[in-house]
C-alpha cells in the first residue's frame, strides 16, 4: 500500500543515519540484491544506504552551514549530536509558524490506517468525508521542526508538489493544512508498491529490456519536469517511485520530494545529499546540479537490466570511492545478452562528466527508450533552451562556424534536436515562429526572459533573415558541441574537419580572410571574425585553431559552473 514512510538502513554500510521514503506497507522486511562485482549475495533493506539524510519524505535533515540538524555523512558515521529539541526553554519554529495553509483538516478527512512513520511524523491512509475516497495524509509535527531551515523544508516540498501538479507519473497533491500541533499533507493513495519491490519479483531481479524501457521512460519524463520548473529531484531511486495499483501495466509515480531544492541558472549545489548507490560523482565533489538525477536514472537503469548495482562495496566510503573511480561492469552475464542499445544508453547516462551527459529530454529521444512511445511525449531539453539563450551572445564567428558544423550533421546525429524541434513548431509548419519561441522559452521556468530577448534571440538565429527559425538555423543554435567531442572522438574529427572545409575552399588547411569573407558573404573587413579565432595571429585560421572556437560555443565552456546553490529565478 503506498505512501508510508519507514527508517532503516544498508546492513553492512558504515552509514549509521535513516532514512524515510513513500512507500508500499511492508515497511520493515529485507529484500535481496545482488552486488555488481564476486562478492556473496548481499542482504539489504528497501532503502538504499543514504547520504546526509536521516529523512526523506518530508522534514529532511541536509548539510546547511546555519542548522546544527544538518550533518555531514563523516558525522553520520561517528554520531549525532543532540538535536536541539533537547534544549530547554525553546519554542521549536515550527510551533510558532502559520504555515498559512488550510485549517479544516479534521472536516474534511477521517484519518484510519497507519502506514508508517519517521522522525518527524506519519503517514495515514485517510479518507474524504465529501466522497469516500481515499487518500495519502502525511501528518507532520510542527514541535520536531526545531529550525527555520525545517519549516523551508516542509514548505517546499509542497510548493514543488504544486508545482507538478498533474504530472502523470507525480503522485497527486490534493492539498495541505496545518492546526497549532500538524501540518497535514494530502496526496494520491498509490497501492501498488515500490518499484524496487516488483524489480526483485522478477526472475533473476531483473526487467526484460522492452519492460524496463516503459519504466526509465517514465522516470525521465519526472526528471525532465522537475528540470524545466528549475529543480532538482536529489534522490532519484526506486524507493522513491510507486505503482499506482498492482497492475502490471499500473503507471509509476515518483513521491518523495523531499531532497528536492530549487537551483538558481548558473548555480551549482555545494552539499552532498541523496542515497549512496544512487549518487552521481558531481554530488560528491560538491558540484552538481540537474544533471545528477540523470545519473541517478542510469544506475537504476543498470539495475533494471541486469539486477545488480554498477557500484558497490561494504561501506559507505568504498561506494563513493567506487562512483568516482571505476566505470560499470558490462561484461558480466547477462550483459552480453542485452542489446547494444540498451548498453549505450545505459554509458551514456552513467558517464562521470556532467557535461557529456544526456539530458533528460535527450535520454527520452534515444532510440533504446523512446520505443514504444511517440515524440510528443518528449518535453522541452532545458539544455537546448540555454543553448538558444547563449547564441546570441555568441560573435558573428562563432555563429558562422556552428552553423557550418550543423550542416555537417546528419539526421541520425540530430535525432534527439528534431525532437525539440518538433516540440517548439507547435503548427508543424517546419519552422519555429516568434511566439512558439516565446512560448517554449518560457517553459523554462527559472528564467523570466523579457519580450525583447525574445526578439534577439529569433534575429541571431535567423541566418536567412525571414523572420522564422528554420530546423538548420534551430540545429547551429541548440548542438550540444561538447557531448559531441565527447562521446564519440572520431566523428567530432570527421565533422569538425567538414565543418572547417566549407570555409576552406582551396583546401589548404588554412581558412584566409578571403575565404572568410567568401563563405560569410560580408562585406566590408572580415577582421573583426578572424581575429577572433586566429590564436596564433598569423592571419589565417587553422583546423586546431576552428576546433577551438567551435569547444567555447559549447555547453560545457561556461555558466554552468557556479559556486552554489540558491533560491529563486534569474531575470534577464
Amino acid at each position: 500500500m503506498g505512501a508510508c514512510f519507514s527508517t532503516s538502513r544498508v546492513n553492512g554500510s558504515s552509514s549509521a543515519s535513516t532514512s524515510t521514503a513513500t512507500t508500499n506497507a511492508a515497511c520493515s522486511s529485507t529484500v535481496t540484491i545482488q552486488n555488481n562485482r564476486n562478492e556473496p549475495t548481499k542482504q539489504i533493506s528497501r532503502r538504499a544506504a543514504p547520504v546526509n539524510k536521516q529523512e526523506a519524505s518530508h522534514h529532511n535533515t541536509r548539510h546547511h552551514p546555519k542548522a546544527n540538524e544538518k550533518q555531514r555523512i563523516s558525522e553520520q558515521v561517528k554520531g549525532k549530536d543532540k538535536p536541539e529539541s533537547r534544549r530547554h526553554g525553546v519554542v521549536p519554529f515550527g510551533k510558532r509558524t502559520d504555515f498559512g495553509y488550510a485549517k479544516d483538516f479534521d472536516q474534511k478527512y477521517t484519518i484510519g490506517k497507519l502506514l508508517g512513520h519517521g522522525q518527524f511524523g506519519y503517514t495515514y491512509v485517510a479518507t474524504d468525508k465529501s466522497n469516500g475516497d481515499r487518500v495519502a495524509v502525511k501528518k507532520i509535527e510542527k514541535s520536531k521542526m526545531i529550525l527555520p531551515i525545517a519549516v523551508e523544508d516542509v514548505k517546499r516540498e509542497v510548493r514543488i508538489l504544486k508545482a507538478l501538479a498533474g504530472h502523470e507519473n507525480v503522485v497527486q497533491f490534493y492539498n495541505a493544512f496545518d492546526d497549532e500541533d500538524y501540518v497535514y499533507i494530502v496526496m494520491e493513495l498509490c497501492e501498488g508498491g515500490e518499484l524496487l519491490d516488483r524489480i526483485l519479483a522478477k526472475k533473476d531481479s531483473r526487467y526484460s529490456e522492452k519492460d524496463a524501457a516503459i519504466v526509465v521512460r517514465q522516470m525521465l519524463k519526472v526528471a525532465a519536469e522537475c528540470h524545466l520548473h528549475g529543480f532538482v529531484h536529489r534522490d532519484m531511486k526506486p524507493e522513491n517511485f510507486l505503482f499506482k495499483s498492482t497492475k502490471e501495466d499500473s503507471p509509476l509515480k515518483a513521491t518523495d520530494f523531499g531532497l528536492s531544492d530549487f537551483i538558481k541558472p548558473g548555480k551549482r549545489f555545494t552539499d552532498i545529499v541523496g542515497s549512496a548507490y544512487y549518487v552521481a560523482p558531481e554530488v560528491l565533489k560538491r558540484r552538481s546540479g540537474h544533471e545528477s538525477d540523470v545519473w541517478s536514472i542510469g544506475v537504476i537503469t543498470y539495475i533494471l537490466l541486469c539486477g545488480r548495482r554498477p557500484f558497490w562495496d561494504r561501506t559507505e566510503n568504498g561506494i563513493f570511492k567506487e562512483v568516482l573511480r571505476n566505470k560499470p561492469d558490462f561484461r558480466r552475464k547477462p550483459w552480453p545478452s542485452i542489446s547494444n542499445s540498451a548498453k549505450e544508453f545505459v554509458k551514456k547516462l552513467l558517464v562521470k562528466d556532467p557535461r557529456a551527459r544526456l539530458t533528460a529530454a535527450q535520454a527520452l529521444s534515444h532510440p533504446w527508450v523512446r520505443e514504444g512511445g511517440s515524440a510528443s511525449e518528449i518535453p522541452l531539453d532545458i539544455s537546448v533552451l540555454h543553448n538558444m539563450r547563449q547564441f546570441v551572445k555568441y560573435s558573428r564567428m562563432k555563429q558562422f562556424a556552428l552553423r557550418a558544423l550543423a550542416s555537417a550533421l546528419n539526421e541520425e546525429e540530430l535525432a534527439d534536436l528534431r525532437d525539440q524541434f518538433d516540440a517548439i513548431d507547435v503548427d508543424k509548419s517546419g519552422t519555429i515562429s516568434l511566439e512558439e519561441m516565446r512560448q517554449a522559452l518560457a517553459k523554462d521556468l527559472p528564467w523570466r526572459l523579457k519580450d525583447y530577448r525574445v526578439v534577439e534571440i529569433v534575429q541571431a538565429i535567423d541566418s536567412n533573415t525571414d523572420g522564422l527559425v528554420d530546423f538548420t538555423e534551430f540545429v547551429a543554435a541548440a548542438i550540444h558541441v561538447y557531448q559531441l567531442e565527447e562521446h564519440d572522438n572520431e566523428k567530432w574529427r570527421q565533422v569538425s574537419q567538414a565543418a572547417f572545409d566549407k570555409f576552406d575552399v582551396d583546401k589548404d588547411g588554412f581558412i584566409t580572410p578571403e575565404e572568410l569573407k567568401l563563405h560569410t558573404g560580408l562585406k566590408g573587413s572580415v577582421e573583426p571574425l578572424l581575429e577572433e579565432a586566429d590564436v596564433d595571429r598569423d592571419g589565417k585560421i587553422s583546423l586546431a585553431e576552428f576546433r577551438r572556437l567551435l569547444r567555447t560555443a559549447s555547453i560545457g565552456s561556461k555558466n554552468l559552473h557556479g559556486s552554489s546553490s540558491q533560491h529563486g529565478s534569474h531575470k534577464s
